[in-house]
């Protein structure tokens, strides 16, 4: 493969650049910062009694919803706090009407921040600095993952579920067997694990992006992930921010790239065709064929849930996994792309406040990550209480990160990371236009 060597020099200026920024990034906010109408006193408990109901809305059910109300059930028995949880699958309209009707829940947990934003910029959402100790969160979290809640200067969400997406996974025996590394430090020696799986008559990679209305999201990840290797999480939050155009220099570089990997001969299975017509909950299928057709899928920890039955029931026989490398030459640090839930105050009160405080701790979450599905944000969570070894090698994949970063296209307006940014990965992967035409066509209609 292309290493693209003249690529350096420029590279090296921008890891200097992140690595300085990133000093900065997580500072206790400024109280005469961007409040948006909110609180901006600190609370002393005793101001407000609560009521002994605390009423959250969220958007998942189900077997998640039941490893959340039973992460909850001791601290309602300890603190004779009643919670009560509602799921609404179409969360992100119904808590805008809910607040903009003044029937807002004490507590929300919102899957994207930009609809938390929204409501901040009315005055609705309390920043957590006026009721938490936001020194002491910031130091137990994954560096980086506060940022994700921070809107003109303030933290207005406090993240209690995290999703990890800069993860290999790879099908261990059949791996292992043929002599592949499972610990590249780099992405120029995961290239060369690619030329190696090529060379044996196996496709390197498994992907895809198909996805009905959402066809194109797994193209976004990919972009997400290079450029935050490449040019570091400065670059990337100007960028996702809109301080830099979409088409930057930095931009159409990071596409070449992914292009290099992605559209390279032999590297995909069936190749892009493939790649846009396969599900991305049935890329990972290929590695478990008798032998693989595929070895390397770049997924988030959910993709398990989509692995065959049989794989499930003994993951940890079964499947390898490992961290999205560094780019050599590029941010000086293991960056973890990834998304999460974060809960946001609405109403100030004692009670709501000691929800929030245990939701945003590291105590929370022991049942939900012993029945599966669910990553603590916290660094120094117990990892003997997650349900397997690949949980916990993924929460240690992602405590070890030196910045976590939120997934880009949810950061970025609905019309973009939801509708253009998809669609011109999709033409740019099937060679309809060029990157420099794409990322041209998206910041054309950037909103205002």
């Amino acid at each position: 493969m292309e290493r693209r060597p003249r690529r350096r020099a420029v590279l090296s200026t921008a890891a200097a650049t992140a690595a300085l920024g990133m000093t900065g990034c997580l500072q206790n906010p400024d109280p005469d910062g961007g409040t948006g109408g909110a609180a901006t006193e600190r609370y002393t408990p005793g101001d407000t009694p609560g009521t002994g109901t605390v009423t959250i809305l969220g958007q998942f059910g189900g077997q998640e919803q039941e490893g959340f109300e039973a992460s909850l059930a001791a601290f309602e028995e300890d603190t004779g706090i009643t919670i009560q949880y509602t799921a609404d699958t179409d969360f992100p309209n119904t808590i805008q009407q809910r607040a903009g009707a003044g029937d807002a829940p004490d507590i929300a947990l919102f899957p994207q921040p930009g609809g938390m934003f929204d409501l901040a910029a009315k005055g609705m959402v309390v920043p957590i600095d006026v009721y938490l100790d936001y020194d002491q969160l910031a130091s137990t979290l994954i560096p980086g993952f506060l940022d994700s809640a921070r809107y003109q200067g303030r933290v207005y969400g406090a993240p209690m579920r995290m999703a990890c997406k800069s993860l290999i996974w790879y099908p261990r025996r059949a791996y292992e067997e043929a002599g592949y590394a499972t610990d590249p430090a780099t992405m120029q020696e995961l290239y060369e694990i690619t030329d190696r799986i090529r060379a044996d008559g196996i496709a390197p990679w498994s992907d895809g992006w198909a996805a009905d209305q959402a066809t194109g999201w797994v193209g976004t990840d990919w972009i997400e992930e290079f450029m935050l290797r490449v040019h570091g999480p400065v670059v990337y939050d100007d960028w996702v921010k809109h301080r830099i155009p979409f088409n930057a220099p930095e931009v159409i570089e990071v596409f070449d790239l992914v292009g290099d990997l992605l559209k390279g001969e032999g590297n995909v299975l069936g190749g892009t065709t493939s790649i846009i017509n396969t599900p991305f909950s049935e890329a990972p299928l290929a590695q478990f064929t008798d032998p693989p057709q595929a070895m390397l899928v770049r997924q988030g920890n959910f993709v398990t849930g989509f692995y065959p039955e049989d794989i499930q029931a003994n993951m940890d026989e079964e499947i390898g996994v490992y961290a999205m490398p560094t780019w050599e030459g590029g941010f000086d640090g293991q960056p973890i792309l990834g998304g999460g839930d974060l809960a946001a105050l609405f109403r100030l009160n004692d009670d709501t406040v000691a929800v929030m405080d245990f939701l945003s701790s590291d105590a929370f979450g022991g049942e939900w990550a012993g029945a599966g599905g669910w990553l603590s944000p916290h660094r120094t969570f117990d990892l003997t209480r997650y349900s397997d070894e690949i949980t916990r090698q993924v929460a240690e994949i992602a405590s070890g990160a030196q910045v976590f970063r939120y997934d880009g296209s949810d950061l970025m307006p609905t019309s973009v990371g939801g509708g253009s940014f998809w669609t011109g990965m999709v033409q740019w992967l099937q060679d309809e236009k060029t990157a420099q035409q794409v990322c041209d066509e998206i910041e054309a209609g950037w909103p205002e």
